[in-house]
């Protein structure tokens, strides 16, 4: 087994934010393989963030972001459990993030279930009359269409978004992270996106 160094552990606790303890037997569980110790802890942590999930979060923050261009600008509201955590630099930088994305992306809702249900029926009947007119066999039919409407929720829904920094983390995975690291529940309230000439 490799042995486990001080500084292997300060590399994995500053990749991932996890306690010294946590990132010593994450190590110790991988084999010193430190990709392998980021995903466990990884793991851990969503798993920490589901639990946390149920709390209540009541502080938080407003934040704006005007893109350089002056032509788009974006309010967010994002909510955590205390004052404290709204004011770390980390809270802080995730709001802004998530700002920026918005500004960038323009998505149209927080998550899935914001989306009216007439909205989801009209989208999976365009994309159910689509695959038939490709001639794809009816015995599929539902899984072709349940694989778009991922892509339909990507486009739309601000969670399941791609990072616009890093397309292999959603804007989720990116709240997820931080409530592994601050140990708080972090909610989108809401938001607001303003584009010049826009409705």
């Amino acid at each position: 087994m490799a042995e486990i160094t001080v500084d292997m552990i300060k590399e994995l606790r500053a990749r991932t934010g996890a306690g010294m303890m946590d990132c010593k037997r994450a190590l110790e569980e991988a084999g010193g393989d430190m990709e392998k110790a980021v995903d466990i802890l990884r793991k851990k942590g969503l798993a920490q963030a589901a639990k946390r999930a149920s709390r209540a979060a009541e502080q938080g923050l407003v934040v704006s972001y005007i893109h350089h261009n002056n032509r788009v600008g974006v309010l967010l509201e994002l909510k955590c459990e205390t004052d404290f955590v709204a004011r770390t630099d980390e809270f802080q930088e995730l709001a802004r993030n998530i700002a920026m994305h918005i500004a960038m992306a323009n998505p149209q809702y927080v998550s899935r279930d914001q989306i009216p249900q007439e909205v989801i029926d009209h989208e999976v009947s365009i994309e159910k009359e689509k695959a038939k007119a490709e001639g794809k066999p009816e015995a599929v039919l539902d899984r072709i269409v349940e694989g778009r409407m991922g892509k339909f929720y990507e486009s739309v829904t601000l969670l399941d978004q791609p990072f616009i920094k890093d397309d292999s983390k959603k804007i989720a995975d990116l709240i997820n992270e931080t409530i592994a690291r601050t140990g708080e529940n972090i909610v989108v309230g809401r938001f607001a996106r303003f584009e010049l000439g826009g409705q």
